[in-house]
């Protein structure tokens, strides 16, 4: 399976700044391939925060939330420890009761291209395990952001 093309990073509307700690890295000094994941995760919830979007209180009103269900990495250039990258991140495609989000990893403030890919989340109610319809509020904002060719 692969990820979706390169867009060129100013095709991405919001992006988020990390500096790689000394915990990240594996015995070659670079960023352990894991963590990707964790910046991934990182970035939604930075994303979701700058639409704004309450993740937190819509999950503890409403007893729905997203699942994990599929997560990708592509890795291209390494990344070092002490290097800052910013992560870039939209959503690629809205479906009935998921969310893909694509991810670009960058050298600060750079077309630096070191890694891409995505993480699919569907919506769920926590009392029924059962999918559930993407919350309109939610489709506004990244429709709004994105615009409508995010939905499928």
């Amino acid at each position: 399976v692969t990820v979706r093309g390169r867009m060129a990073r100013s095709d991405y509307k919001f992006w988020h700044r990390f500096r790689i700690r000394y915990s990240e890295i594996d015995g070659q000094g670079i960023l352990y391939n894991a963590h990707y994941l964790t910046f991934f995760d990182q970035g939604i919830t930075e994303y979701l925060r700058a639409l704004p979007y309450a993740y937190k209180d819509e999950t503890a009103r409403t007893g729905h939330d997203f699942h994990t269900v599929k997560t990708l990495v592509e890795y291209a250039k390494p990344v070092e420890f002490d290097e800052e990258i910013d992560v870039c991140v939209k959503a690629g495609r809205i479906g009935r009761s998921s969310i893909r989000f694509d991810f670009e990893m960058h050298g600060r403030d750079a077309e630096d291209f070191r890694a891409s890919g995505e993480v699919v989340w569907v919506y769920t109610d926590q009392a029924t395990h059962k999918t559930a319809p993407v919350p309109e509020d939610l489709l506004a904002l990244l429709t709004g952001l994105e615009g409508d060719a995010i939905k499928a």
